[in-house]
């Protein structure tokens, strides 16, 4: 038997043999049947050479068909139509054999008739039968006879997806997954059997399962499985301590065929509280197709999406722009491996930088901008509202001036919910910012009719996986052990994923006619405590067992909750359900304008309080919540 676990694959020469044997057996089987197994009429026909000649037949038409090529224990439909194809041509040319024979050469068939159609028969069922035995003695060798420890599975999904999920599992001789049963929701199914294991409804009986036994893990196999219906799955499965995992969009594996590797765990992401949201707008090809694109806070999470994302539609030239070196030759190295097509410009630069800006923008000429450098770190801004100030509002100013000056075609800039009655200096950065964009654009609408950039926010809230947010930070505290810090029971967050973010800023370039504030109905917001106690659990740790949760208190300028439109914001729809349009009052350009420069002297002077409170009477919803700078809100 461990010669048996650690042979893989079959030799060739051992399948012929073995093949060929069968076919001897079958015709000499086909002889006895019919002469009723009385030796002497046997003797007489001469079974043994008759049941040779068979034999030499099928081996000659199997070094045609090469039916003893395919992996036994990988045995499928296909392999079946080729041994039938074997047999077929076999009993075939023994037809014709017999015929020509039979009336030129003897007055007696090589085989009779009768012998024949027993003998092709036999084989057929023989050759394929043996071969699933293999089969399974292979998984039956795996799953019981070999030292490896095997865990028992669910798979949720009896539907093609599940059935695949089966054979890729059953076909990994590394996978250490036994699959007990199947569950669906479609009760037309329940009481079947797929492969001899049975199929329960949904999830009733999951508990008396993982009794009965021993059940560790559930497989997620349904194609287009509802965001609502997946979390009370996993719910489920967290309650009973199973460890969930699930198969990937078939599109991700249909060509390669699914494997068992690629099956993979449930991540947070998967856990939305909303259906992901997707677009497909063949307008965004014709709007960035064979132009120059600059993105600025290129190397950052949303920044190096969205340089993905562009690549696809085939810009002239995609000019990536950050002040981060490493992480900026880090997307270039990505880039020159998986998009050579993609021609690039890596700029290492500061968006506060004038100077290096103008040479930007004089170089490479730019149709489209893409604004997505920002500092967005709250806790951080709130110690240093300075930088805050110089890299979000005066930075985007600067881009913006160039932009209008460079006549680029359209400037979308990656806002945040944080500016939505900000309670802290990040948000009130971005706010402003949006302030000057959205009254730049309405000026130049006024005294520019023929042709001026376009200008174009997109509001969107936390990104799930981005640098410095809380999934990241949730996983280094669990590999370490715990706890896991959550500033309040009760806060609560918006979330999308990184490619939904970028996705959004995309379409927002195509949609936009400038001036537009574009937000996204983000479905319900999550608490962070509940994110917290399923990261646990996803991990195989019990939460309080083995992995604390412990409250800080919030920190600086946060709040409990964020808004993605302020009280004074109204939205108009859009042709997309998910994506509005805030609509917002815009600023006089030059009021803004020669506020904004005032920022400049403000910072020069290093006098943290006069610039926050600059920063408070230029966006009047700024409330401070936790932070040094409430005292500015009680003088008012």
């Amino acid at each position: 038997m461990n010669f048996l676990s650690r042979l893989k694959i079959l030799p060739r020469w051992i399948i012929a043999t073995l093949d060929s044997l069968i076919l001897f057996q079958c015709a000499l089987f086909g002889y006895l049947v019919r002469f009723n197994f009385e030796l002497e009429l046997i003797e007489q026909y001469d079974a043994f050479a008759g049941s040779f000649t068979f034999m030499v037949g099928g081996l000659l038409v199997m070094q045609n068909t090469r039916s003893y090529e395919g992996i036994v224990r990988h045995t499928g439909f296909r392999d079946g139509s080729n041994i039938f194809k074997t047999v077929m041509i076999n009993f075939i040319l023994f037809l014709f054999l017999n015929f020509f024979h039979g009336n030129f050469l003897n007055d007696r068939f090589l085989l009779p008739t009768s012998v024949l159609i027993i003998a092709s028969l036999s084989a057929l069922f023989m050759l394929v039968f043996y071969r699933l035995l293999v089969k399974e003695l292979f998984v039956y060798i795996k799953n019981g006879v070999t030292e490896r420890e095997m865990r028992h599975a669910a798979i949720f999904g009896a539907g093609e997806a599940g059935i695949i999920a089966q054979e890729a599992i059953k076909r990994d001789s590394k996978s250490l997954v036994n699959v007990v049963a199947f569950l669906d929701d479609d009760s037309k199914k329940e009481g079947k059997n797929i492969d001899g294991k049975r199929i329960y409804k949904g999830l009733e009986d999951l508990e008396k399962l993982v009794k009965q036994f021993a059940i560790t893990e559930l497989i997620i196999a349904v194609r287009d499985l509802s965001v609502q219906r997946k979390n009370e799955i996993i719910d489920e499965c967290l309650r009973l301590n199973l460890t969930v995992s699930i198969v990937p969009p078939v599109d991700q594996w249909i060509n390669g065929g699914l494997t068992a590797g690629a099956i993979r765990e449930i991540k947070i992401e998967d856990l939305l509280s909303r259906e992901p949201i997707l677009l497909d707008n063949p307008q965004i090809e014709m709007d960035l197709k064979g132009k120059v694109v600059l993105v600025s806070g290129a190397a950052g999470s949303i920044g190096s999406e969205l340089c993905r994302q562009i690549s696809h539609y085939h810009p002239s030239l995609l000019v990536m722009l950050d002040i981060a070196e490493s992480p900026l030759y880090d997307i270039e190295q990505e880039f020159k491996e998986h998009y050579p097509g993609c021609r690039i410009k890596i700029i290492l630069g500061d968006v506060r930088n004038k100077k290096k800006m103008k040479e930007v923008f004089k170089d490479f000429k730019p149709q489209v901008v893409f604004h997505a450098a920002a500092y967005k770190h709250v806790p951080m801004m709130e110690n240093y509202p300075e930088e805050a100030v110089h890299a979000n509002v005066i930075g985007t100013k600067i881009l913006a001036d160039l932009s209008v000056l460079s006549q680029v075609e359209k400037f979308v800039f990656v806002s945040t919910d944080k500016a939505v009655n900000p309670t802290n200096v990040m948000g009130a950065s971005k706010r402003a910012a949006e302030m000057y964009v959205q009254a730049l654009n309405e000026y130049l609408e006024t005294n520019h009719k023929k042709f001026h950039t376009r200008f174009i926010t997109t509001r969107f809230g936390n990104v799930l996986g981005s640098n410095g947010s809380v999934i990241p930070l949730f996983k280094k505290q669990i590999m370490h052990g715990g706890p896991l810090t959550v500033t309040h029971p009760e806060i609560t967050r918006y979330f999308m994923t990184i490619p939904e973010a970028c996705q959004l800023v995309l379409e927002a370039g195509v949609m936009g006619r400038g001036g537009e504030i574009y937000v996204f109905d983000m479905g319900e917001p999550v608490k962070i405590l509940d994110l917290a106690k399923k990261m646990i659990q996803l991990s195989g740790k019990k939460v309080d067992q083995d992995i604390k949760i412990q409250f800080t208190g919030l920190r600086e300028g946060e709040k409990l909750y964020e808004e993605l439109l302020n009280d004074f914001e109204t939205v108009k729809i859009t042709h997309h359900p998910k994506i509005k349009i805030a609509q917002v009052q815009p600023s006089s350009y030059h009021k803004i304008d020669g506020q904004i420069d005032l920022f400049q002297d403000l910072i020069g002077k290093n006098n943290e309080t006069d610039l926050v409170r600059h920063l408070k009477a230029l966006v009047p919803e700024y409330i401070s919540n936790s932070s040094r700078f409430e005292v500015l809100d009680r003088m008012n």
